[in-house]
């Protein structure tokens, strides 16, 4: 811990043997942030976020209750137990033991009980795996709760979905090393910049198409037939549009294609590292709340 955030990590190195897992991280979490870490299997990001908190899988005792877990876990300034189950659906599991929960039971007990005591710090890993879609939302919604409350959330995801809707940072890890950090936004800015913009004029006037190439953000018009393709950064939705306005036609199949997190992950963990190349620099975002 440090003044400096939350969590604070320099030179984080971890070895399996001979095989290192954790190569050189620096990680820092702000005050107020919801920093997802995400990459591959075998990223590290687990071990990571392991060494941080110095355990290893959260569990409960098989025959613990529900209630008995609440009354383990609460503290003098601890939220009524009762309205938190009634929230998360779990009022009519209070006499059941741990062991009969289903996976997704289990995980919103845990945030109950995080949601217990207000933590300033809640290191989640893989939060929904194997949950329904339901199930996912419902736990989303007590992850912002969470956050609202004044909690610091560090969580370890697979799901891009899930990064963009709860995470104001993202830091990419591959090999043991981390790749990048940003908020979403501008890690697509960085590696997914490609939008694209499709629709069909009945014989293109060359007039028109000679227009949209001079269009700021364009890199790229197709055409074949009466099908216009038109390739180039998320600025060429906006000016392609206009365009087909200024020209009296919008095409009733126009379709846009917008670049998201997952695109842009995949072109970064695509990225082949030169050989003995040092660790890159992540962009390092101001903290605070979201």
């Amino acid at each position: 811990m440090s003044d400096r955030g939350v969590v604070t990590v320099r030179g984080l190195r971890k070895t399996c043997g001979k095989r290192v897992v954790v190569d050189g991280v620096d990680l820092t979490v702000h005050p107020g942030e919801i920093v997802g870490l995400v990459g591959a299997n075998g990223a590290g990001k687990t071990t990571t976020v392991e060494c941080i908190q110095g355990l290893q899988d959260s569990a409960l005792p098989d025959r613990l209750r529900v209630a008995e877990a609440l009354d383990l876990f609460a503290t003098s300034r601890a939220h009524d137990g009762g309205e938190l189950l009634e929230q998360f659906g779990l009022a009519g599991r209070r006499r059941s033991v741990f062991s009969s929960l289903s996976g997704g039971e289990s995980q919103r007990l845990f945030l109950v009980l995080a949601l217990l005591n207000c933590p300033p710090l809640v290191i989640l890993d893989e939060l929904t795996q194997g949950l329904d879609p339901a199930a996912r939302r419902n736990v989303w919604t007590a992850v912002r709760q969470l956050h609202d409350a004044g909690t610091t959330v560090l969580l370890v995801t697979h799901e891009m979905d899930e990064a963009e809707a709860l995470c104001g940072r993202i830091v990419v890890m591959r090999a043991g090393r981390v790749l990048d950090a940003g908020r979403p936004a501008d890690l697509v800015d960085r590696y997914a910049r490609r939008a694209t913009v499709r629709f069909s004029v009945p014989d293109p006037p060359a007039p028109l198409l000679a227009e949209i190439r001079r269009l700021d953000g364009v890199r790229e018009v197709e055409l074949t037939g009466a099908r216009v393709t038109v390739r180039g950064d998320r600025r060429t939705i906006t000016h392609v549009g206009a365009a087909l306005v200024r020209w009296g036609s919008v095409p009733e199949d126009l379709s846009v294609h917008v670049p998201d997190l997952e695109e842009a992950l995949l072109e970064l963990l695509g990225q082949e590292p030169a050989p003995g190349a040092p660790i890159p620099v992540a962009h390092e975002v101001a903290g605070g709340r979201q």
